[in-house]
């Protein structure tokens, strides 16, 4: 199993988060902590916000009005360097110019150097990881050859590799991953959410957005739902998903099986 940690306790909260580009209004006053040992997932429907609300945690888009902090320190005053050694991020596309391979890919997200050490290091956290993906047939095709579902589970790897420690350190990272399972066929699809599982009672925290609901019901600690937006309910997965809500959200009609919170769609 991937051992993932870090030197000292992080979190990342957002407070007042609000997006605007223009007149467009793209997030509006949401507010969210991403907790260690936990897994939020983001869902609501198209257009909602879930990805911009990634990008902005992750730092790759400025919010308008509202502050992030990694472990309470302000965002803006992190290097790229330091975000990357906190939280690594799986976006929803992810498009790959040039004619890499998957090895080259996987590389990518490696932040800890390139002295002898690092790269030992490296070695032994791409042996376990490409076994924990199932990818090792893959490594040493080029990236552009490969399915969608392939590209999303590379993608994966990558995003462990960013955030794998040696067993000595003791804290966690993050990983925010938008729409992970996009592509993937049944099998792999419950293989990679049965991972970010065990990273999370590893103690990662993890920022999941899904459209999935019976999926988000799951595999969730907690479930937060945009709406055009803004946060319309953040909470345990029993308390979030109720019939009404789903239903006046999603505008169709839904119900909930309160006692084993299936999901159903008429």
């Amino acid at each position: 199993m991937v051992n993932l940690s870090d030197e000292k306790t992080v979190s990342i909260s957002g407070v007042s988060l609000s997006v605007r580009i223009g007149r467009q209004s793209l997030l509006d006053n949401v507010s969210l902590n991403v907790k260690e040992g936990e897994i939020l997932s983001i869902i609501g429907p198209n257009g909602a916000g879930k990805s911009t609300l990634v990008a902005t945690l992750a730092g790759d888009m400025t919010p308008s009005n509202g502050t992030i902090s990694y472990d309470n320190r302000d965002l803006t005053e992190l290097s790229i360097q330091d975000r990357a050694m906190i939280r690594s991020v799986m976006a929803q596309s992810q498009p790959v110019a040039f004619d890499f391979s998957v090895q080259d890919i996987i590389k990518m997200g490696w932040v800890r150097g390139s002295d002898i050490e690092s790269t030992s290091r490296y070695a032994t956290a791409l042996a376990c990881i490409v076994e924990d993906c199932s990818i090792a047939h893959l490594l040493h095709r080029k990236f552009n050859t490969l399915s969608g579902g392939e590209h999303r589970r590379v993608h994966f790897a990558r995003a462990l590799v960013q955030l794998w420690r040696p067993e000595t350190c003791s804290s966690r990272g993050y990983l925010l991953l938008d729409e992970p399972v996009a592509n993937l066929d049944l099998a792999h699809e419950i293989r990679l959410l049965k991972q970010v599982r065990s990273l999370a009672d590893q103690g990662v925290g993890v920022l999941l957005v899904l459209h999935d609901l019976n999926i988000a019901a799951k595999f969730s600690d907690k479930i937060a739902i945009l709406q055009a937006g803004r946060l319309a309910c953040i909470g345990s997965p029993g308390d979030v998903l109720t019939a009404e809500r789903l239903t006046r959200i999603f505008q169709i009609p839904i119900s909930v099986d309160t006692h084993s919170l299936s999901i159903s769609y008429y």
